[in-house]
């Protein structure tokens, strides 16, 4: 059987929810960081301005976990 894929349309107030909440949960933490970078790659499927995918975001939000796993970034 066939899956339907979800269709994302452009929604800005969406956009500005996912940004605030993410903005309200970084902190200090490296936690909280990874928290609030995933929210934004996720806002960015309703930013118009934004051309990416579910697949784009998944692979970004990997690559997170993976730099946090291996001790990250110049933390």
């Amino acid at each position: 059987m066939a899956r339907e894929t979800e269709s994302f349309e452009p929604d800005a107030e969406r956009v500005a929810i996912l940004r605030e909440i993410a903005d309200d949960v970084r902190g200090d933490s490296s936690e909280s960081k990874q928290v609030a970078a995933m929210l934004y790659r996720v806002s960015d499927l309703f930013d118009p301005d934004e051309n990416t995918s579910p697949k784009d975001i998944y692979i970004n939000m990997r690559e997170i976990l993976r730099t946090k796993d291996a001790g990250g970034k110049g933390e």
